[in-house]
């Protein structure tokens, strides 16, 4: 691959990274409660890791760099989304969820839980 390509790669890798976190922290400031806030902490902050570390891959390809790119992203996305499950669950049973936000709450029980009609 030739400099100039490697060099737009690289801007776009970069930029792509910077605004999937922004993304996530403008998410994690605004939305109103703990389950939102979870998933635009989560999903987008991943997808911002995942293009940083494919333009270091791209930028220095070799067994070593890829294979920790590999193992990097494999543990983030096997990790952060078991994290953020398990912190929503403290959170509900803190009962920091508001139950207004949630379409079904299957965590409820079910004299809590009436049915919403048909689907």
């Amino acid at each position: 691959m030739n400099d100039l390509a490697r060099e737009i790669l690289t801007a776009v890798l970069v930029l792509a990274a910077a605004v999937m976190c922004f993304a996530a922290g403008v998410g994690v400031i605004r939305f109103p409660d703990v389950l939102s806030r979870l998933h635009a902490a989560t999903k987008p902050q991943i997808l911002g890791l995942i293009a940083v570390t494919v333009d270091i891959a791209v930028n220095d390809f070799s067994l070593g760099t890829v294979t920790l790119v590999a193992a990097i992203v494999a543990f983030q996305v096997l990790t952060a989304p078991m994290a953020a499950h398990l912190v929503a669950r403290a959170a509900y049973a803190q009962g920091h969820p508001r139950p207004d936000l949630l379409f079904v709450d299957e965590l409820a029980p079910a004299d809590r839980n009436p049915p919403r009609g048909d689907w």
